[in-house]
C-alpha cells in the first residue's frame, strides 16, 4: 500500500476511496495535486473542520501538492448536506472578508516555502462568476439526472424530513463536480478529499470528469468524527471552537484539548498531532492526565506556536493549582457600565453562550467564584470596591474557566 494511503488509515482518517489500488498505484508513480474545499460562511474555520486541515498536512508530508479551494462561489449557494434549512446568504464583501482571513489561518497550519508541496489557494468564484446558463446546462447538465440526484443523503434526507429544499442548493452537488472539472483540467488534479459526507458530491465530480473529459481521478473520504459522549466534533456548550484568537482565545483553545474526554485522547493523538504513532503508543502508556497535556500542547502549537501553548500551559496550572493572584489569566476589559452590575448579568456578558438560569444554577451549586471567593446570592452586585491590589477582579465560572476582568 502507498505509504499515504497507509498513515492516512493506521491514523483514522479512512473512511471510502472510489479506487483505493488505483490510488496507491498512481501514488506510488508520481506526486500529486489534491484538493479540499472550505465554504467561507464565516471568518474562521472552526476545530470540525481540523481534520481537513490535518489530511492537507498529510499530503505535503508525503510529497503531494495540495489545493485548497475557497468557496466564494459556492458559498453563495449554500452546501445542504447535514443542513435542515437554507442557511443565511452572505453579503458579497462579507465572503470575501472571510476568504482572506480563512487563508490566513490555514497557512499556519501549512508548509508555504517548499515550492514542491506549498499549497495552491483558489477560489471557485472566479470560475463559477460567469458561467453561461443554457452551455452550462448543455455541457454539464446533461451528465445529471434527477433519479441520482435525489438519492444522495444532502437531497434525500432533507426530502424524507419534509423539509424543504431549494431549487439553489439542490444545484450546489453540481457546481462542486464542476469544480473538481476545472481544477482537473487547470491543475491537473486527481484527488478530491472531504468528510464521508460530501461522498455523493465526490461521486459526482469524479463521473462528470470522466465522462467530460475522460480522464481518471479518485474520491477519498474521512470519517465525520463524534465524541465519545456523541456530541459532534468542533461543537460544546459554550459553542464553536474557532481556530482564530480573536474569536476563541488561546488558553480556551489549549484548554479545550485538556478536557478531552479520556476515551477520546489516544484517539485524538493520532488524528490531531504530527507525532508519530510509535511516539504516541510510548505515550498511550503515560497517565492519562499527562496525555491531555501533551494533546493541548501539540494541537496549540501546531496553530499558535510553542510559546502560546506553554504559556497556555502554565496559566492552566496556576489556575488549578489555587493561585489566588490570577495574574496569569486571560484577560477581559469591560467599561464602567458594565462592571456595576450583579453578578448574573456580569456573567451573562461574558459567557455569551450561557443563559442567566444556568447562571444562576451555577451559583446554586456554587459554581461562581470572585476573587476565590463562592458566590450564593444572585443578586451579588459588582463594583469597582472589588478590584484587588493589581487592579482586576479575578472571575471562576464553574471548575476550569477563569479570567480577570480589567475595567
Amino acid at each position: 500500500m502507498n505509504e499515504f494511503l497507509k498513515e492516512f488509515k493506521d491514523r483514522g482518517y479512512f473512511y471510502q476511496c472510489t479506487d483505493e489500488k488505483a490510488l496507491s498505484k498512481k501514488l506510488n508513480e508520481e506526486s500529486i495535486k489534491g484538493y479540499i474545499g472550505f465554504d467561507c460562511t464565516a471568518q474562521s474555520l472552526h476545530v470540525g473542520s481540523l481534520l481537513q486541515i490535518m489530511c492537507l498536512r498529510l499530503m505535503q508530508k508525503h510529497g503531494h501538492k495540495p489545493i485548497v479551494l475557497l468557496g466564494g462561489g459556492t458559498t453563495r449557494i449554500g452546501d445542504p448536506s447535514g443542513k435542515d434549512k437554507t442557511r443565511k446568504i452572505l453579503e458579497e464583501n462579507e465572503i470575501e472578508k472571510n476568504i482572506k482571513s480563512i487563508e490566513n489561518i490555514l497557512k499556519k497550519f501549512l508548509e508555504t516555502e517548499d515550492e514542491k508541496v506549498a499549497p495552491v489557494f483558489v477560489n471557485n468564484y472566479s470560475w463559477l462568476k460567469n458561467l453561461n446558463y443554457i452551455s452550462f446546462l448543455r455541457d454539464i447538465g446533461k451528465h445529471f439526472t434527477i433519479n441520482k440526484m435525489l438519492s444522495f443523503d444532502s437531497v434525500r434526507l432533507r426530502l424524507e424530513r419534509e423539509q424543504s429544499l431549494s431549487y439553489m442548493e439542490f444545484n450546489y452537488m453540481i457546481l462542486q463536480a464542476y469544480d473538481f472539472l476545472e481544477l482537473n483540467k487547470k491543475e491537473n488534479c486527481l484527488l478530491q478529499i472531504g468528510g464521508s459526507d460530501q461522498w455523493g458530491n465526490i461521486i459526482n465530480g469524479v463521473e462528470l470528469i470522466k465522462r467530460h473529459l475522460s480522464n481518471e481521478v479518485f474520491g477519498l473520504t474521512t470519517e465525520l468524527i463524534t465524541l465519545a459522549s456523541g456530541a459532534k466534533m468542533g461543537k460544546t456548550e459554550s459553542g464553536a471552537i474557532w481556530l482564530d484568537k480573536k474569536l476563541f482565545s488561546v488558553f480556551d483553545y489549549w484548554q479545550f484539548w485538556r478536557n478531552t474526554d479520556d476515551r477520546d485522547v489516544l484517539k485524538f493523538l493520532k488524528m490531531f498531532t504530527d507525532l508519530n504513532l510509535n511516539e504516541i503508543e510510548i505515550i498511550s502508556k503515560q497517565d492519562i492526565n499527562q496525555q491531555k497535556i501533551i494533546l493541548a500542547n501539540e494541537t496549540t502549537s501546531m496553530l499558535y506556536g510553542a510559546k502560546e501553548a506553554k504559556e497556555a500551559e502554565t496559566i492552566a496550572k496556576n489556575s488549578f493549582s489555587g493561585d489566588s493572584s490570577g495574574e496569569s489569566l486571560p484577560e477581559i476589559t469591560i467599561d464602567n457600565t458594565s462592571i456595576d452590575k450583579d453578578i448574573v448579568n456580569l456573567v451573562s456578558i461574558i459567557e455569551k453562550n450561557l443563559s442567566k438560569s444556568e447562571i444562576r444554577r451555577l451559583i446554586k451549586s456554587n459554581g461562581i467564584k470572585i476573587n476565590n471567593k463562592t458566590i450564593k446570592d444572585e443578586k451579588f452586585k459588582i463594583s469597582k470596591d472589588l478590584l484587588n491590589k493589581s487592579n482586576f477582579i479575578k472571575l471562576s465560572i464553574g471548575k476550569k474557566k477563569h479570567y480577570k476582568i480589567v475595567n
